[in-house]
């Protein structure tokens, strides 16, 4: 008979895996092999295992942008190494190395309490420091790219950890080559350079509304920060409490042609002028027109707080979530002509 489990140095394995708590829809699943890695040296010997070379490969960090509707029939990494190490100080900003197995929050939190700036528009999103960069992850007007210096990946096709400037990335609007070729890198940790002091971007829907409740005339990092988790706690439902992946659908981006000729129809439809002709419609204003929020089918539901998050009441399975993520893509494809493309990886 086949261990259930087994560690060796810098991995640990496990056999027919449970993924209810390694994702946060909370959804039920299994993996055929859990492989957690505490130490990137041992990439090379984990990818050199019978069961990796033979299986099907899903890497996971804290599964917070991900849906998985089936179990997997093979093999399931996740990244578990864990540090925060400034790498160079100059003063002005600093460039730190930090581990993909950290949670992004606490990065956030640890970057604030050391005096740095640029992340607190980034505060309270869920999931891991590896998947920040896969992602792209952003809010309130700043993107994760804009602080990222050097990526350290293992590249499955060389067989090498190698490192990958901000500019081999090829980061755009929630996406990179990360997420573009997701059987290939396993990200093992991120340098960022982040400044001391740096110009807060205030301007997102909200945010300077709630600093003047807050009765904050001249914010700092940490100001924008509160207001910003104070925002989102009203808005966003806990993953911790109700399962969910965030923001399920991105912003559309279309050209302004059409932009303009939706909004003469629905002038109360939010859109922000992009690059080259293009803009950026709301999302979650499609789908509440379209009736979808706090719409419930069984368990699988649209969350009553934010039109854009699906929700797992209890015991929703990943393909009744799924099911109903196309049914708002085919309804607001058919009322406004856009389709909406979801922004997590869906199993």
């Amino acid at each position: 008979m086949k261990p259930s489990s087994f560690t060796q140095p810098g991995y640990r394995v496990t056999a027919d895996a449970d993924l209810t708590h390694h994702n946060s829809f909370r959804v039920p699943a299994r993996a055929q092999w859990l492989i957690e890695v505490d130490d990137a040296r041992a990439l090379p010997e984990v990818f050199g295992l019978g069961a990796v070379k033979r299986s099907p490969l899903l890497i996971l960090g804290e599964g917070s942008n991900v849906l998985l509707t089936r179990d997997w029939p093979g093999v399931v990494l996740a990244v578990a190494a864990r540090g925060i190490r400034v790498l160079e100080d100059r003063g002005d900003d600093a460039r730190m190395r930090v581990e993909a197995g950290e949670n992004w929050n606490e990065f956030v939190h640890w970057s604030l309490g050391h005096g740095f700036a640029g992340l607190e528009n980034l505060i309270l999103i869920p999931g891991s420091v590896g998947a920040a960069p896969i992602q792209n992850i952003g809010a309130y007007g700043v993107e994760v790219r804009e602080f990222i210096e050097t990526i350290e990946a293992f590249d499955r096709h060389s067989g090498q950890l190698g490192r990958l400037d901000n500019a081999v990335c090829n980061f755009a609007y929630r996406d990179s080559l990360f997420k573009r070729d997701p059987d290939r890198f396993v990200v093992t940790s991120v340098e960022f350079r982040l400044p001391r002091q740096h110009e807060l971007r205030l301007d997102y829907a909200g945010v300077r509304e709630e600093l003047a409740a807050m009765k904050i005339d001249a914010p700092n990092p940490a100001a924008l920060a509160e207001a910003v988790m104070r925002l989102r706690t009203r808005k966003l439902p806990n993953p911790a409490e109700i399962g969910n992946a965030g923001s399920f659908f991105k912003n559309p981006v279309v050209p302004s042609a059409l932009a303009n000729e939706l909004r003469r129809e629905n002038p109360a439809l939010p859109a922000w002028l992009g690059n080259a002709g293009q803009c950026k419609l709301s999302a979650a204003w499609l789908v509440e027109a379209c009736g979808f929020k706090g719409l419930r089918e069984g368990d699988a539901g649209v969350s009553e707080r934010h039109a854009l998050v699906l929700v797992n009441h209890g015991t929703a399975t990943g393909e009744q979530i799924r099911a109903l993520a196309q049914r708002v893509v085919d309804t607001v494809q058919t009322r406004f002509g856009i389709r909406l493309e979801p922004e997590p990886r869906i199993v």
